[in-house]
């Protein structure tokens, strides 16, 4: 037998199967004012609505001469697509006294009246094998939530409650898993159905204590990243209370220091793979990296280098115009820094025309270099820029005295 399958959940889709050896998608039907009808007549399936409802609720939105003639014409085009498509379908389009209705039929399926059917019988189911095979049937049908076109009145409304049921429908199969110890099945259904919601703060909690729990802390660190990274971007604030204090929790946990290690390990190195050159920072930051860096030359008995960069005007102005290209020469300089200096080097804006660096793995001559090689791209790249650049270099370190550099 031919069968018809119609998807409303995610997008609207038509694919018609044949003898159930192959299947194809039917052209879709391009009226939106269609799609709005079917989708409305089957959310009310098997109820027959009258046509001043339909009016009421889909075109009222528009005037129209004869509001009747045109839903009688749409509804005898929407029959005759659904026949072209599959012979027969069109009869589920049922009218009767000024009311239509939808009337399944064995041969055709409507994944939202299937989605529907399922968590009505989870209401009445009492043994867990008939539960989980319903959970598991959710799980596949529910692949987004309901199509709308925004023509149906509270069709927004319906599709809220339709995704409330079906998350709450996940929470009880993990509740069910989860006194199982089945951790691989809730990683796996949290994932699915943090699809249809990746801000579900119950999902991401269960997701992460069942990563946890099976000594995958490091993707759970990466959870809690990831939906503190969707609620700034996509809410513009910080993961509300419930997940931050089951992000606690789990922190709390027999496996809490590796728990945060990993964190801790997978954040630094998320950061680092994303710069490129040298680090920036305020001069209260460089100072403070300096002490560090000099406890460990002192250790080592070591040396690092520290640079000197300045821009001066090459003409006697000391107007605003000086101020002006002063400070396009030092943003260009500083993009030349970034570009050309490597990772481990240090930069600091000293003064309004002073960069400061440390260089710790260079010496005399190749830190001589570098600098000369910075005040090089910058004539090469703004040759008609009315500045100068000098440039001084020192090293650091236990029992070094100030060597004097060449000033440019």
């Amino acid at each position: 037998m031919d069968r018809m399958a119609i998807r409303l959940m995610g997008g609207f889709l038509i694919t018609v199967r044949h003898n159930g050896e192959y299947a194809r998608d039917i052209p879709g039907i391009k009226s939106r004012k269609k799609i709005s009808l079917l989708t409305y007549l089957i959310m009310h399936s098997g109820k027959p609505v009258v046509t001043q409802r339909l009016i009421r609720e889909m075109w009222s939105a528009k005037q129209m001469v004869s509001p009747a003639s045109s839903l009688k014409t749409t509804i005898s085009r929407l029959r005759a697509y659904l026949n072209e498509a599959l012979p027969g379908a069109g009869e589920c389009i049922r009218s009767e006294k000024s009311s239509y209705w939808w009337q399944p039929q064995e041969n055709v399926s409507v994944d939202v009246l299937e989605i529907l059917k399922q968590l009505s019988m989870l209401r009445k189911l009492s043994t867990d094998a008939e539960k989980q095979a319903c959970w598991e049937r959710l799980l596949l049908l529910y692949e987004g939530d309901l199509y709308l076109t925004g023509d149906i009145l509270n069709g927004e409304q319906f599709a809220s409650l339709l995704h409330r049921e079906y998350l709450e429908a996940m929470y009880a199969y993990i509740a069910y898993l989860r006194e199982r110890e089945c951790y691989n099945e809730i990683v796996r259904v949290a994932k699915k159905a943090l699809q249809i919601d990746e801000l579900d703060e119950y999902l991401r909690i269960e997701l992460m204590r069942a990563m946890v729990s099976l000594n995958r802390s490091s993707d759970a660190a990466a959870e809690y990243r990831k939906v503190s990274s969707l609620h700034r971007k996509l809410l513009d604030e910080e993961p509300g209370e419930d997940l931050s204090a089951g992000y606690k929790a789990l922190a709390e946990t027999g496996t809490a220091l590796q728990f945060n290690l990993d964190a801790i390990r997978n954040e630094l190195m998320e950061r680092e793979s994303e710069k490129h050159g040298p680090f920036f920072c305020d001069y209260a930051a460089f100072k403070e990296i300096y002490n560090v860096q000099m406890r460990n030359l002192e250790r080592l008995g070591s040396t690092m280098f520290l640079g000197v960069i300045m821009v001066d005007s090459t003409e006697e102005d000391g107007n605003e115009f000086a101020d002006v290209r002063r400070e396009s020469a030092m943003a260009g300089l500083q993009e030349i820094m970034r570009l050309h200096l490597r990772k481990g080097d240090i930069v600091t804006r000293f003064s309004p025309s002073i960069y400061a660096m440390l260089l710790p793995t260079v010496n005399y001559a190749t830190g001589s270099m570098v600098m000369e090689r910075m005040e090089q791209l910058f004539y090469e790249e703004y040759p008609s820029r009315k500045v100068a650049i000098y440039h001084r270099i020192s090293p650091l370190g236990a029992g070094v005295d100030t060597v004097p550099a060449k000033t440019s």
